[in-house]
């Protein structure tokens, strides 16, 4: 028997029961078999590709990783849901990573942190031959690249502290005094500071400006500090120091010992030993040439002139580094800074002896009478004595300069005759080629502000 299916399709007999069950079908049991029929067809090549790769991976590891991913994307969309704004997918770092406080320091430099090598590596490349670049000019010389200023502490042997000899006004001990194991100084007060706290610091701040040129006439300033200071807290931030001598484009460094630690005490340390200035230039010498990144420099560094700079209680160390310090010849000028607080008799002596530097000292009502003092005892010598500093800074120049009360001593280092003094003395030292200081960036001198 034949029969036509609808469209047109010719079908044998079919026995009357499996015509029954494909009629007693419904819709779902046909999109089941489907379903069925097509995840057939897609695992059959799946399952020939794992054969070839060496097996079908194992149950167990198929359900870890199921629930991992899982995870992942309940994660995903978690952050996805929480993170609408830029700054909650970008969080920017806290603000003390980006500004370290006040109180914290920079880190201390030791000499292994200049190796050889990256001192080497460092120094000016002699000017190489003009090399070709495609499409831009036929040739471009070659340039250095730049460098930015170096503001560092160094620990030296040669510095100030720590100190185990003798106070030379009573030549007994200096570490006059101990408890248990620790040992320390009563000062003229009567005040005691501990050797561990106050007189162990063997640090010295260095700072060498950008422009600073090794090869042109230089000098070294060697600051030093009043009582109740630290190197950071103080001179690098409140009194900016490092800031003048950039500021005054003038090819100076500083070195700032650290003297007592933020005490009222000016004692001295190894600069009241004879060569003690020579040992502390020596040592430094060394440094600065790895710091510049120039190791043949040593021998410039340890010939250039010397700017001595005495604020406050530095006047004790600078009087001594000029009466016993072994290098006086180099001394190339004094400026002390409401500092003449006694050894009077040190600094007339250098003056008188010394015809080719230059001496300034300006004061305030605190140290006028001592200051009055030295200028008597200096025009009895036949010394020639000018009271401001309106004029040029020449060999031979002593200055005496008084500031008016408005002018407070603990803020004299920044406003003395005129706003950055240290900066001002560098500007007219260098506007005198007899003083043998290049100026090697511009600069606007300072105004009077007297």
């Amino acid at each position: 028997m034949v029969m036509t299916w609808g469209h047109g399709w010719m079908v044998g007999a079919v026995p009357k029961t499996r015509a029954d069950i494909r009629a007693d079908r419904t819709p779902s049991d046909r999109h089941g078999r489907a379903l069925r029929i097509g995840l057939i067809s897609a695992l059959v090549p799946l399952s020939l590709t794992l054969v070839q790769c060496g097996g079908a991976p194992n149950p167990a590891a198929l359900a870890a990783n199921s629930q991992a991913n899982v995870q992942v994307v309940a994660k995903t969309n978690s952050q996805v849901a929480s993170a609408d704004t830029f700054e909650d997918r970008f969080p920017a770092p806290p603000f003390k990573e980006r500004f370290p406080s006040a109180g914290e320091s920079f880190l201390q430099r030791q000499m292994s942190d200049f190796s050889p090598k990256r001192a080497v590596e460092q120094q000016p490349r002699p000017e190489q031959a003009p090399y070709k670049v495609a499409s831009l000019t036929p040739q471009v010389p070659y340039q250095r690249p730049p460098r930015e200023d170096l503001t560092t502490l160094v620990s030296m042997k040669s510095s100030a502290f720590p100190y185990f000899g003798n106070n030379p006004a009573s030549d007994a001990p200096f570490l006059n005094i101990s408890k248990g194991d620790r040992r320390g100084h009563r000062s003229y007060s009567g005040r005691i500071y501990w050797q561990d706290e106050t007189y162990s610091d063997s640090r010295v701040l260095v700072h060498v400006p950008e422009r600073f040129d090794v090869r042109k006439p230089g000098v070294i300033v060697v600051f030093f500090h009043g009582n109740g200071a630290t190197l950071e807290r103080d001179v690098r931030d409140r009194q900016l120091v490092p800031q003048q001598i950039t500021d005054s484009g003038a090819n100076a460094i500083l070195l700032a010992p650290q003297m007592a630690v933020d005490a009222a005490d000016s004692s001295a340390g190894k600069f009241w030993q004879a060569g003690g200035l020579k040992r502390f230039m020596d040592e430094s010498a060394s440094h600065l040439a790895r710091l510049s990144g120039d190791p043949n420099s040593a021998r410039a560094f340890a010939n250039m002139p010397i700017v001595i700079v005495g604020y406050s209680g530095g006047f004790l160390p600078t009087a001594w580094s000029l009466e016993v310090g072994g290098i006086s010849d180099r001394v190339r000028g004094v400026v002390l800074l409401d500092a003449v607080y006694g050894e009077m008799d040190k600094f007339a002596s250098w003056i008188e002896s010394h015809r080719s530097g230059f001496f300034v000292s300006s004061y305030t009502r605190y140290t006028a009478r001592r200051d009055r003092e030295l200028m008597s005892m200096l025009r009895q010598k036949g010394i020639g004595v000018s009271e401001d500093m309106d004029g040029p800074l020449r060999p031979g120049s002593v200055v005496f300069v008084e500031t008016g009360d408005g002018i407070t001593h603990r803020d004299y280092v920044n406003r003395a005759w005129t706003q950055y003094p240290l900066k001002d003395v560098l500007v007219k030292m260098s506007a005198t080629p007899a003083l043998a200081l290049t100026r090697v960036a511009a600069t606007t001198p300072s105004a009077s502000n007297r």
